[in-house]
């Protein structure tokens, strides 16, 4: 019963109601409530917090907490497991098994020292987990401030991409209800989206009242969006052996390349039918540059002039730049996110190309 009632005190520390329940077969251990949300909890105690010993008992106390929640019918499911202390590394490693095995129920570790873990976002904010503190001092700092890294500038384009028209985004056109539907959509760790989500709400860019994730003081959030995608990205000027069509030749580039090359800049949005600035070569986003003459890149050759065939650039943020690509007649174009991003820099009235495309698809998202 001490398990039982040390959670107990711990969600009523923290303003949760909570009913202790009946001990028969099918009822959890207790029913807390806060605000909307209502949870049936099922409560199991261990004595050391080894994950070979923890995980086997959670599956047992995820079926029962299921079991519960269908039949109460009105309250969702949270399995927790109650230990005398718990690592970073068993969160891992819980959270690692209930995204791959119990991605409907709620689960969570309590330790009688004081840390938390719990995978719903519902419960991010009660989080407490070690860590050494050399590590604490040297990462605290990048992770208060990098609000736009590369995967976290993945997470915002799945945020807004329900309110952009089709074709624009490749990503998934729906609201996401809490951390793990985001995670599980923009295919990173429960941890690195509660983080992020974290982040923004410390921020104030989160909206706390909306029942899904929405982006809130968009003005800003795209002001300080555009500053941190301003990085110098290496370049390579190139020409086609070849003297046929540009045009035609860079098209099969693209289709030869068609998983780790994209058009970006003007010609994509040229492509996504917003393009405003003629005369600049083809932009072609590449992971990394390739060496002169590579067996990969045939007909190819570096070329240090102001009038190259197209000019191939390293993507500074590859995840969410790739990854938001769009299918376009058959190659890859950067999302109308990232070539905002893009161009906005660049000294061949990019800003002129910039204003154009957050007028007519940034400014309504503002509005929202």
């Amino acid at each position: 019963m001490h398990a039982e009632q040390y959670v107990a005190n711990f969600f009523q520390s923290n303003g949760w109601s909570v009913e202790m329940q009946h001990e028969d077969s099918l009822s959890a251990d207790l029913l807390i409530r806060h605000g909307k949300h209502r949870f049936i909890v099922e409560i199991k105690a261990l004595s050391e917090g080894r994950p070979d010993r923890v995980l086997p008992v959670l599956s047992m106390a995820i079926l029962q907490a299921k079991a519960a929640a269908e039949q109460s019918g009105n309250a969702l499911p949270l399995a927790i497991i109650f230990v005398p202390e718990a690592s970073l590394s068993l969160a891992k490693h819980v959270e690692v098994f209930a995204q791959k095995f119990a991605k409907d129920v709620s689960v969570g570790i309590i330790s009688g020292r004081g840390e938390q873990y719990f995978s719903d976002e519902v419960f991010q904010q009660l989080n407490r987990l070690p860590e050494e503190p050399s590590r604490l001092s040297a990462r605290r700092p990048s992770q208060a401030i990098n609000l736009f890294s590369d995967l976290n500038q993945w997470m915002l384009k799945l945020l807004l991409a329900w309110e952009l028209p089709n074709g624009l985004l490749n990503a998934p056109k729906r609201q996401f209800k809490n951390g793990s539907d985001l995670a599980e959509a923009a295919q990173v760790s429960a941890m690195s989206a509660s983080r992020f989500l974290q982040q923004l709400r410390n921020e104030g860019y989160l909206s706390d009242s909306s029942p899904h994730l929405k982006l809130v003081r968009r003005e800003e959030l795209f002001r300080r969006w555009g500053a941190a995608a301003m990085r110098a990205c290496p370049e390579m000027p190139c020409r086609f052996l070849l003297r046929a069509p540009a045009a035609q030749q860079i098209r099969g580039l693209l289709s030869h390349h068609s998983k780790n090359a994209c058009l970006g800049l003007f010609s994509a949005a040229n492509e996504l039918g917003i393009g405003h600035v003629s005369g600049v070569p083809p932009y072609i986003y590449v992971p990394k540059l390739p060496k002169v003459g590579a067996s990969d890149w045939p007909g190819l050759m570096a070329y240090p002039s102001d009038r190259p065939d197209l000019i191939l650039r390293q993507a500074s943020f590859p995840q969410s730049t790739f990854r938001g690509a769009v299918n376009h007649d058959g190659i890859l174009v950067t999302d109308i996110l990232q070539v905002w991003l893009d161009v906005m820099n660049h000294p061949t009235r990019g800003s002129e190309q910039a204003d154009l495309i957050y007028k007519k698809y940034l400014l309504p998202l503002v509005g929202n």
